[in-house]
């Protein structure tokens, strides 16, 4: 199955984010915590040198607790400012301006011996897509300041948001890039859903899924859908095990891969299965490049 997705509004989106660096004293890249180092852009590594970083692990109610503390420690050894954040219910959400503020003190004492006071700093808000840089802008202002929605791609425009006295915020479209080296990052990113849906086979999806559960999380399966263990405890088998339990069958008694595909995809995706995590540091592979700051 093709991972890629790279549509053309996605290329301009990153000139002009290029274009804007100039503007910017801090990156803060929104990363979903339940794959952290697949849902980080390697262009904005790029694209931010030489700028001060502030990483925000999302959705952390939503990974595994032990495996985002490994994720938080192996960032802030590579030179970020890392918080981990929940966008929706606004938890560590507050001290996110303290770490913009502590990544720019270098800026902050420059401009205090130019006699510059006052002057808010100004960030720019970058991800990829569906990791919840919206809800994080709105819970952050306090108010819907910006657009949110369910699907990669929403936010198109450009806009600055001033969030208090000390920051301005620069929001970005979520981006990916043109092609992923290593194919297990495309698969994790399209078991999170910052890949269109449409262009993926949702059977594929989910047994990709379960076999990674299986491996990680033996008991998340049966403890959800209460399946007859199969012959042989393989992902097809337990696949089939689930369409059986749950009923997706089509007329003559056929199992409807399709709507089971869905159905569990959709279901892990939304912790019916509880938090988790689908990479470790130790599966990366490869060191998360280190910022210039």
């Amino acid at each position: 199955m093709q991972y890629q997705w790279y549509p053309g509004h996605m290329a301009k989106a990153r000139r002009q984010m290029q274009e804007d660096m100039k503007l910017i004293d801090v990156v803060v890249e929104l990363v979903d915590a339940r794959i952290p180092y697949s849902s980080k852009n390697p262009d904005v590594d790029k694209i931010a040198k030489g700028k001060s970083r502030v990483l925000l692990l999302n959705k952390a109610d939503m990974a595994d607790a032990k495996a985002t503390a490994l994720w938080k420690e192996y960032y802030e050894q590579r030179g970020f400012y890392v918080v981990t954040i929940n966008s929706r219910s606004g938890a560590g959400v507050k001290s996110v301006s303290e770490k913009i503020v502590a990544a720019c003190q270098e800026k902050l004492e420059r401009d205090r011996r130019k006699g510059i006071q006052n002057r808010p700093l100004r960030a720019m808000i970058v991800g990829i897509p569906n990791v919840g840089k919206s809800t994080f802008i709105n819970s952050f202002a306090g108010k819907a300041c910006a657009k949110t929605g369910n699907k990669p791609g929403v936010t198109k425009g450009k806009q600055w948001i001033r969030l208090n006295k000390q920051v301005e915020m620069l929001d970005t479209p979520g981006i990916l890039w043109p092609k992923f080296e290593d194919e297990r990052v495309g698969k994790r990113i399209s078991w999170i859903g910052s890949i269109n849906d449409e262009i993926l086979v949702p059977t594929e999806l989910a047994l990709d899924l379960i076999a990674y559960l299986l491996r990680r999380y033996p008991e998340a399966l049966p403890a959800r859908y209460g399946y007859e263990p199969p012959e042989e405890n393989t992902p097809l088998g337990v696949f089939d095990a689930i369409a059986k339990k749950r009923g997706c069958l089509r007329k003559g008694g056929e199992l409807d891969y399709e709507r089971a595909g869905r159905m569990i995809v959709d279901e892990i995706r939304s912790c019916k299965l509880g938090n988790l995590s689908f990479e470790l540091p130790e599966d990366v592979g490869a060191e998360a490049a280190k910022p210039s700051v």
